[in-house]
């Protein structure tokens, strides 16, 4: 066990576990020329790489096996490792229920009521794309692609957009991604406006993001001006919190 989560970073049976759901996506067929390269060794490749972040030309030492080969694999297994848990792990909350449970955590565990996540991006730093930098150049002097992301209250991922070119900003990724087009078109069985704690008016379900993002009925941000500073530090603060 400690010789898988120390070169992959899980343990003997959670790769089990994967292998077996994977396999019939990454099987090849053998030829007269060659045999093909095991399900098992695919998705030991494609692991050690998302866990390491190693080169396709460390890896070939590593595995002897080819860098075009490589390259060819470690994208097949993490589309096949996709298809396989997306609908168990990688979805969205969709029910009125499953978005209650996550408010319950904000207001639980941060005194944050009617939540529905954290929003924001991170820049992913890369080298530079030959030829198409510049699309790919941040404000921050490096370049990147960008990762939208909304977690709950204790900092799980619910929602994913990745790819995007960091050159573009956090509000214009968000969007014109597919989470800013369930929301706005409420796409998403977000529940019904409810009174907070000790209140009688209704008030709507959030989700918290910093000044980057534009303001709507869904979506709650800091006050641009300084004259509302009690309510920027808690927002800001819980957002700090989720680690967004």
């Amino acid at each position: 066990m400690n010789s898988y989560a120390n070169f992959l970073r899980m343990s003997n049976k959670d790769y089990e576990y994967l292998l077996q759901k994977v396999e019939p996506l990454i099987r090849k067929q053998d030829t007269h020329l060659r045999l093909a390269i095991s399900p098992s060794e695919r998705l030991m490749l494609t692991l050690r790489f998302l866990a390491t972040g190693d080169s396709y030309h460390s890896l070939q030492y590593l595995f002897r096996i080819p860098v075009t080969t490589i390259s060819r694999i470690i994208p097949e297994v993490c589309e096949a490792i996709f298809t396989v848990l997306k609908t168990d792990y990688l979805q969205i909350p969709n029910s009125q229920e499953e978005w209650y449970e996550v408010a319950k955590g904000f207001e639980e565990i941060w005194n944050f009521p009617n939540c529905l996540g954290a929003l924001d991006g991170k820049h992913v730093v890369m080298k530079a794309p030959r030829n198409k930098g510049s699309l790919y150049f941040n404000y921050k002097g490096t370049h990147s692609i960008v990762l939208m992301a909304l977690v709950d209250a204790k900092y799980k991922f619910l929602y994913v957009d990745v790819g995007c070119n960091g050159r573009i900003s956090d509000g214009g990724v968000y969007a014109n991604c597919s989470l800013s087009r369930a929301l706005e078109n409420n796409m998403l069985n977000m529940p019904k406006p409810r009174p907070l704690p000790g209140e009688s008016e209704d008030a709507p379900f959030v989700v918290i993001a910093d000044d980057a993002f534009a303001l709507t009925s869904y979506l709650l941000k800091p006050f641009p001006f300084k004259n509302q500073p009690g309510f920027n530090r808690f927002l800001t603060t819980e957002y700090q919190e989720q680690g967004v």
